[in-house]
């Protein structure tokens, strides 16, 4: 205690103290009685009177009520100072035990200073619950043989009340058989058990339905009921019974074995084991009719067991018994008269003597299949017999009578196997009896084929779309044929009949798997070199002699986009850059140059559109996407570079696309000058200002007319015919002198020697559309093999070059000769 400091040491006083006193304030009970299922806020009592309390206080002191082990079911209204009911009480659910006294124990607490009050309310039972009964349907077995008295236990209803509200005693609903006798246990609760009061009879009654009702002491009383089926037991008491004494009736002789007779009812009243009857003969009944007639022991059925024949005996009689299978069984009889009814009890009979099984379907008619012969063991009208064929379907056979009792079975009619490859032929014969009699007899002819049917394909004429570029080897249809012939006949054989093409055989291209008729391709092919193919192919069986059928294929090749366009204006070399050369002063609308552009592939794969992939200024070029042609959209301004740069794309409109560029470096000039032959030397002039501009003009224009004249004077020169000189119509030729063409690396269009022939290449070359510009004067790359060489005129020439640019031009002219 010496450790502990001061102030926690009077705290601890303090709290013991104030311990103590507690619990000398809780030492009083305060209790109350009120009844379960009182109503939300019903008043229980006054707190504050019966605790000596001044009403302020139960707020200033902060009062509670605290319920021990259970809900808070009540609540201290601290205005009035009154307990009242907080929430519905049920007393089953609080003492669940079956005692006559409920308690609800709490405390009221109050603080400052703290003080405790013990209270106790006795909750108090009303009749709330009706009696139940803990099986709804109760059942019962009883034997009908069981003596009045004899007692049954049932099962007792429970009630959750306690005292007089619990159950008081049990009702049976009436009944002429049972009553019930009601107990009390030491407890004081009630038992109740099922009297036997009358002798049972299951054949008169069955099953009992019964109420039993267990009623409360409660004011008003409350009531449950439960059912009870009573099912009585059977006991044999009851012998069976036939329907009547003596039965008659007919049956036919020769009658078959399993033939219904008739068939015994009897019955018995009883159930189960007691009413399950068996049915047998008594000592009466010879053995000789057990023989012909069975039984059937459980459903008294009579069949024919034997051969009943009218001549041996006429009627038969039969003692009969039924007995039940109980513990003492019981029998009734009865006797069954059996009258035989004479019939045409003989069968006629066909018998085949001689028979082919087998035929060729190429026999001739008249053919010998069988020898039948027919009888018949009765007499008169029922011995006389007929032989007649199936009915059902005409069969390309007929009978003939060829003595008595004796037929002949020919072939009528022409065979084939692929229509019916074998007949079931029912021979019929009957008597003349009433009523007739009748018997079959069944021929199996098969019919043997012979090689008289040629394969057939599905179709003569089968088209094949093949795509090029094709795997070889590629599977490209299967070509089947059918012969209905069978066997060696039926296996067919392909193969493809021989064809050259351009001294390649048919076998080189394709091949037919012999067996099958798969057909594939032995190349890839090209689109641009073979466009199709038309052959025949056979398929032959495998008779003797073999028979054989063809087919005509037509093998389409489909084109595939694998050509990239080829660019052959304006001609450059392998990556390299063309060149032109305009005047500033060119015009809007002016033809700058125009890209050609050829595509190996046919329809939308070669039809190629043209674009511009870059360009220095888009605002002074246009390209046409169709001709390929680059024009100006305007005039040059002194602002805009002397040298423009454009990518052309040249594209197909396959899938996917393919395509090929060329890069064209434009020039500007204020002049165009000429060079020698054999040279390319753009003449670029820097003095040219906005000073002079109009000088220059002037001078181009004069410059322009001398040209002209110049040019006129060259033409009429070179007009001579030469042996080898190729000569060009006139209106090309106007056109070439009043374009004023100028040669360069654009209008020198070459293609490829193997693609583009030498009259082709100059055609080309005199349609391409001039240059205005830069001013070039070159000998173009000419073909091997075409020995010609242009040149012309440049539009304005230099002072200097002028005389040996003119004596170089007619040197050529009278050397090889001008070609126009």
């Amino acid at each position: 205690m010496a450790l502990i400091p001061a102030s926690l040491r009077t705290r601890l006083v303090v709290g013991v103290f104030s311990f103590f006193a507690m619990w000398g304030f809780a030492l009083s009970i305060t209790r109350y009685s009120i009844p379960e299922e009182m109503e939300e806020g019903s008043f229980v009592a006054n707190l504050a009177t019966d605790l000596g309390l001044d009403i302020r206080s139960l707020e200033e002191r902060k009062a509670k009520l605290d319920v021990i082990h259970s809900k808070n079911y009540l609540d201290i209204n601290k205005d009035t100072g009154e307990l009242v009911i907080r929430e519905k009480i049920d007393r089953e659910s609080i003492c669940m035990t079956k005692t006559t006294s409920c308690f609800l124990k709490m405390d009221v607490i109050l603080s400052s200073p703290v003080r405790i009050f013990n209270i106790e309310l006795e909750i108090m039972d009303i009749n709330d619950n009706a009696p139940v009964f803990r099986r709804k349907t109760m059942h019962l077995d009883i034997s009908e043989a069981t003596l009045p008295g004899e007692r049954f236990s049932l099962t007792n209803a429970v009630d959750a009340d306690v005292g007089a509200n619990s159950i008081k005693t049990y009702y049976l609903s009436e009944s002429k058989y049972f009553n019930i006798d009601i107990q009390t246990g030491s407890d004081g609760s009630k038992y109740v058990d099922l009297v036997l009061s009358g002798n049972l009879d299951r054949e008169e009654h069955a099953v009992h339905d019964l109420i039993l009702t267990a009623v409360d002491g409660g004011v008003p009383p409350r009531s449950g009921t439960a059912s009870i089926i009573i099912n009585v037991l059977d006991i044999n008491d009851n012998a069976p019974i036939f329907s009547q004494p003596v039965y008659a009736v007919n049956v036919s002789e020769n009658s078959a074995a399993g033939t219904v007779v008739m068939t015994l009812n009897a019955t018995d009243l009883d159930e189960g084991t007691n009413a399950q009857l068996v049915y047998s003969h008594t000592l009466y009944t010879s053995e000789k009719t057990q023989e012909l007639f069975s039984l059937d022991p459980n459903s008294g059925e009579i069949k024919v067991k034997g051969v009943i024949d009218y001549e041996e005996s006429q009627s038969f009689e039969m003692h009969i018994q039924a007995q039940d299978r109980g513990t003492n069984p019981l029998s009734g009889h009865c006797k069954v008269t059996v009258f035989v009814t004479d019939l045409n009890d003989n069968y006629p009979e066909v018998t085949i003597k001689s028979l082919k099984s087998s035929l060729t379907e190429d026999v001739s008619v008249g053919t010998l299949i069988a020898v039948v012969s027919v009888s018949d063991r009765d007499s008169g009208a029922n011995g006389e017999v007929e032989l007649s064929l199936n009915r059902q379907e005409t069969l390309p056979f007929l009978l003939s009578k060829s003595s008595e009792g004796y037929f002949e079975m020919l072939v009528s009619k022409p065979l084939d196997r692929e229509v019916i490859s074998k007949y079931d032929i029912i021979l019929r014969v009957t008597d003349k009896g009433v009523p007739p009699l009748s018997e079959n007899e069944t021929i199996t002819l098969e019919i043997l084929d012979i090689n008289d049917n040629a394969p057939t394909f599905s179709q003569s004429f089968y088209t094949i779309h093949v795509m090029e570029n094709n795997p070889p080897g590629a599977l490209l249809t299967s070509l089947s044929a059918f012969d209905p012939d069978l066997n060696e006949n039926q296996y067919l054989v392909y193969f493809i009949m021989e064809k050259e093409i351009v001294n390649t055989s048919m076998s080189m291209l394709f091949s037919i798997n012999p067996e099958n008729g798969d057909l594939y391709a032995l190349k890839t092919f090209d689109y641009e070199r073979e466009r199709d193919f038309l052959f025949h192919i056979e398929a032959r069986d495998s008779g003797v002699p073999p028979l054989s059928t063809n087919c005509t294929v037509h093998i389409i090749i489909l084109d595939q986009n694998d050509n990239t366009p080829l660019i052959v204006s304006p001609w450059r070399a392998q990556g390299s850059v063309v060149e032109e050369v305009i005047p500033r002063s060119t015009d809007k609308g002016h033809l700058v140059a125009k890209v050609i552009a050829i595509d190996a592939d046919s329809e939308q794969n070669a039809r190629v559109t043209y674009q511009l992939l870059q360009i220095s200024d888009s605002t002074l070029f246009s390209l046409d996407q169709y001709n390929g042609e680059i024009r100006t959209t305007r005039m040059f301004s002194y602002r805009d570079p002397r040298q423009q740069r454009l990518v052309i794309v040249a594209k197909d409109n396959g899938q996917p696309s393919l395509s090929a560029t060329v890069t064209i470096k434009i020039s500007t000039v204020e002049h165009a000058m000429a060079f020698s032959e054999t040279t390319e030397l753009p003449l670029d002039y820097d003095m040219f200002t906005d000073l002079n501009l109009y000088l220059v003009i002037g001078l181009g224009a004069v410059s322009f007319l001398l040209l002209i004249t110049i040019l006129v004077i060259i033409v009429l020169k070179c007009q001579k015919p030469k042996p080898k000189a190729i000569k060009i119509p006139p209106a090309n030729r106007n056109s070439v002198i009043s374009r004023n063409s100028v040669i360069s690396q654009r209008s020198s269009t070459i293609a490829d020697s193997t693609l583009i022939s030498s009259d082709a290449y100059w055609y080309s070359l005199f349609l391409a559309e001039t240059r205005k510009g830069k001013v070039v004067v070159r000998q173009p790359i000419i073909p091997k093999g075409a020995g010609y060489f242009v040149s012309s005129i440049p539009r304005s020439i230099g002072p200097s070059e002028t005389t040996d640019s003119r004596a170089s031009t007619l040197e050529v002219c009278r050397n090889i000769g001008w070609v126009w």
